[in-house]
């Protein structure tokens, strides 16, 4: 195992975050479809929730990452609706509340948002802006108005709507612009509260424009929010290799109360994986290759430990980390890092038996 490269992030301001569940619920995706190789007995994903981080700054800047599926997710763009209902391959798509709505019921209001920032496009993360105010501006990556604009009506096709965004700002981040553009680590990153609370990091590969989120939760710790850059794991890594002994759950019935890391990397090796590669590399997005550069860089803030790597279908942090109202800055002192960090591997419980 190698050591981790430092991550090293400008000082700044610490912001408090809070991570909203929501509601969103994708069953029966079958795993191909988003990643590979097989793994034995995981042929449909684990069932997808999908979660929206509330950020906020001292200077009174409130950006919310992503926003699931809204409830009326039928009337998303015809070209967005047309594959829910024909494409989807018979997925199973709940959701019971927009985030607006989640927020007025424990008291914040919508109207005090000032930012919406969309990891990526694609339909389970953007839903539905309409229900803030139009002072909220949406904020977008690099490549977005290019590709995506007029939004539908004006073009038909377009997995967006002009409601989306009709009215208010819509603010692409260049990574270019001279004020509050940086490099953190590996990464193009923005400075979008401009006091070192919350950066957007350039993360391409999965989708045109896609954004990470960096939130300082303590003068020294972080929250890394990776959007879609993976639906499993980045783990295993050269800087994170498999444990010797895997303490979870699923293995409590292994004698010792533990499954030796060994099977773990028997696993690897069937499936044609590096024992410092993750257990998946993506089959679906833009640049395939270029979402693999990006795990790869992605893997140095996770090997760190004062960063919490956090991806929007995480299931791995339910029941671990405190949910909206609740927040989440004191994650480090609380051990939620250790909790989770290798829960994934409960997912092979099957291969492993198997």
């Amino acid at each position: 195992m190698v050591t981790a490269e430092k991550f090293d992030i400008p000082p700044g301001n610490v912001a408090r975050v809070r991570i909203i569940d929501t509601t969103t619920s994708i069953k029966t995706l079958e795993t191909h479809h988003v990643m590979g190789p097989p793994m034995p007995g995981m042929y449909v994903m684990p069932d997808i929730l999908a979660w929206s981080f509330l950020v906020e700054s001292t200077n009174g800047r409130k950006a919310l990452f992503d926003l699931g599926v809204p409830p009326n997710f039928e009337d998303f763009s015809p070209a967005v609706t047309r594959f829910l209902k024909t494409d989807a391959w018979g997925w199973q798509i709940s959701s019971q509340k927009h985030v607006a709505d989640i927020l007025k019921n424990e008291g914040v209001n919508p109207a005090s948002i000032t930012d919406i920032v969309w990891s990526h496009w694609h339909w389970d993360h953007i839903g539905d802006p309409s229900t803030f105010p139009l002072h909220a501006q949406l904020v977008v990556g690099p490549g977005f108005k290019d590709e995506f604009l007029p939004g539908y009506p004006a073009r038909q096709d377009s997995p967006v709507r002009e409601s989306d965004f009709k009215g208010r700002q819509l603010r692409e981040i260049t990574f270019q612009e001279s004020q509050g553009a940086l490099q953190i680590g590996q990464f193009r990153a923005f400075d979008l509260f401009s006091d070192g609370s919350f950066y957007l990091l350039d993360t391409p590969g999965h989708a045109t424009g896609h954004l990470a989120g960096l939130a300082r939760t303590t003068a020294d710790t972080f929250i890394m929010m990776g959007g879609d850059l993976c639906h499993h794991s980045v783990r295993p890594s050269r800087y994170k290799t498999l444990p010797a002994e895997v303490h979870l759950d699923a293995f409590r019935h292994f004698q010792g109360g533990f499954c030796p890391g060994s099977v773990f990397e028997a696993l690897q090796e069937k499936r044609g994986r590096g024992l410092d590669q993750p257990f998946f590399e993506p089959t679906f997005g833009a640049d395939i290759p270029l979402a693999m550069e990006t795990i790869t860089q992605v893997q140095v803030p996770d090997a760190n430990d004062n960063v919490l790597f956090i991806y929007a279908h995480d299931k791995n942090i339910q029941g671990i980390v405190d949910m909206f109202p609740a927040d989440v800055n004191d994650w480090q002192t609380k051990g939620w890092r250790e909790k989770m960090y290798w829960r994934f591997l409960e997912d092979f419980k099957e291969a492993v038996e198997g």
